[in-house]
């Protein structure tokens, strides 16, 4: 027995090489599930079941047989596969000079994969339990998965993943029992453990949409309750547009800093030298144009970003009449600590306060920013002025010499 197990007949193996072939050239990429890997464990589960079961030499090569042709009808259809693969199998073993009997016995065993169908003899039950075998395996869950997404990309059912743990729940407790002692004996346990897996999955799952659902209520409670909600939102995004605008400024002034700069140093270093030359006497005044222009830009940007020098403290009579804002920290950066916590205590105890003091301190925000951004215009100005003024005034140079 083991030796037949062990070393396929030659037609066995031409059934291998057939089936190879066929889902290669014929099969679409779509079959995730039902393709020459999915045949593979079917073989395996059958040498395995033949190798502990007291089978004819000949059932055992028409079980084989059956086992690599079972499937060959998905290539033309998914509906009624078997009679196809039957009707595969039986050319191909007349192809090969089988005899009758072998191949109306394949024919008999394809057809009794059947999902609904009853087996009638050990070698049928044989065919049904190793077709069958990836509910007993450890790789059920990467299988049972592969299953899923064929079906989605066959059109022929879209579960979600809830859906399919309640499917195959269903499928191991309702619809698929194993036939043969070997299988009862041997994977039933492993099958349980299968099904202990998907029961716990789905309890997972379960706590986790109730937990999602309650995350919701609350949420839509909370928003119902809260009002102040879109108030909070509307400090907190504009609080956050005025800094950005400020960062903005900020690195816009830097650049025409340093352009300017730049553009001082290389007149200093190439230009400026050489005028005191004869020959270059002419280009004194536009020079003098461009750096004179590029100081002021400097001098522009400098002020657009010099931070300015406050106080840095604040009375109580200020706080209770609520001229200061002491959420800048220019105002306080001198107080004593427990004056300035006594002071955002005031705030903190009336709502009223809170949103005075958010809109105060955005209302001064944007009054610094026009600042920088008014300077920063005149700065551009300038600088475009200069370089305009400057280019006229060397082309103008240049052509009177």
């Amino acid at each position: 027995m083991s030796e037949v197990a062990e070393k396929p007949s030659e037609l066995v193996q031409k059934a291998d090489e057939f089936v190879l072939k066929l889902f290669k050239e014929k099969l679409p990429n779509t079959f995730l599930y039902h393709n020459y890997n999915h045949t593979l464990r079917v073989v395996k589960s059958t040498k395995e079941i033949i190798e502990h079961s007291e089978i004819h030499v000949k059932d055992k090569e028409a079980l084989l047989l059956s086992a690599w042709l079972h499937d060959t009808g998905y290539v033309v259809k998914v509906d009624g596969h078997e009679e196809e693969s039957a009707r595969f199998a039986e050319e191909f073993l007349k192809e090969n000079n089988a005899d009758s009997e072998l191949i109306e016995k394949v024919k008999k065993l394809i057809l009794a994969t059947k999902f609904d169908f009853e087996t009638s003899d050990d070698l049928e039950s044989i065919l049904k339990d190793a077709d069958a075998s990836h509910f007993a395996k450890d790789y059920f869950e990467e299988t049972s998965e592969f299953l899923r997404q064929e079906l989605q990309l066959q059109g022929i059912a879209n579960y979600t993943p809830t859906e399919w743990i309640n499917e195959n729940i269903k499928m191991f407790t309702e619809q698929h029992k194993f036939h043969t002692d070997y299988a009862l004996k041997n994977w039933k346990e492993q099958k349980d453990q299968n099904l202990l897996d998907l029961l716990e999955s789905k309890k997972k799952k379960a706590k986790k949409i109730r937990k999602e659902e309650t995350k919701a209520q609350l949420k839509a409670k909370y928003k119902n309750e809260s009002p102040e909600r879109s108030i909070q939102t509307l400090y907190r995004v504009t609080l956050r547009n005025h800094i950005k605008l400020s960062d903005i400024a900020d690195t816009k002034a830097n650049i025409l800093l340093s352009v300017n700069a730049i553009i001082i140093s290389l007149a200093l270093a190439n230009i400026i030298p050489k005028l005191d030359s004869v020959t270059n006497r002419h280009l004194m005044i536009p020079t003098l144009i461009l750096v004179l222009f590029s100081v002021a830009s400097i001098i522009l940007s400098i002020m657009s970003t010099r931070p300015n020098v406050t106080s840095g403290e604040f009375t109580k009579e200020q706080v209770k009449k609520r001229e200061v804002n002491i959420l800048f920290f220019g105002n306080f950066h001198k107080m004593a600590y427990d004056q300035y916590q006594w002071a955002m205590n005031e705030i903190i105890n009336d709502k009223n306060y809170v949103y005075e003091s958010l809109t105060k301190d955005l209302y001064l925000l944007g009054v610094v920013l026009n600042r920088k951004y008014r300077l920063l215009r005149l700065t551009y100005t300038i600088f475009m002025t200069g370089i305009i003024v400057s280019v006229i005034s060397f082309v103008i140079a240049f052509w009177s010499i």
